[in-house]
């Protein structure tokens, strides 16, 4: 297949950006980069290592490099980390270079996810409704997308076929 643009994949985490992206691409026949897993290889540390030994902004500084070069690309699947679109620059160049997709789901539902997970940096020393707030902040952000694809109760296949309906690919 052939958009010339890149399928952008954004949302809060654990909202499944990486798997349905994985997915997508696979149906689509596209090619997938997941940012947090290729600064991850980059740096040879987990995102929550890079976090404690490195600090948010040097890892904020690397996700903008590595995003704006893969933006260069065409044809792909793009999954982001839950801030890299909060970025103004990465925002400005997504929206220029490619079809953000929100992978909207209920906040309860992500804060369960990341409570039986602990290499989310950002949530690791938050509280319930801190961790919620973040969410509902980020949303705002989200919302810029060009679409929202609504999660909610939804299989993973069925995301899927409702990304490629909803984009009419």
């Amino acid at each position: 297949m052939k958009l010339n643009k890149n399928l952008i994949l954004i949302g809060n985490m654990a909202a499944g950006k990486t798997v349905i992206g994985q997915l997508l691409a696979k149906k689509l026949n596209l090619k997938f980069y997941d940012t947090d897993y290729i600064i991850e290889k980059k740096v040879k540390m987990k995102i929550f290592q890079i976090f404690e030994k490195k600090g948010e902004d040097a890892f904020r500084n690397l996700e903008k490099k590595i995003i704006l070069n893969l933006l260069k690309k065409n044809n792909s699947v793009i999954s982001f980390g839950g801030g890299a679109f909060l970025n103004k620059i990465i925002r400005k160049n997504t929206q220029k270079n490619g079809l953000t997709i929100w992978l909207k789901q209920d906040p309860k539902i992500l804060i369960d996810r990341i409570k039986k997970n602990n290499k989310r940096p950002i949530a690791l020393n938050l509280s319930h409704n801190e961790l919620r707030n973040l969410m509902i902040n980020r949303s705002k952000f989200y919302a810029k997308a060009k679409y929202e694809i609504n999660c909610e109760n939804m299989e993973k296949k069925a995301i899927v076929d409702k990304i490629i309906n909803e984009l009419k690919l």
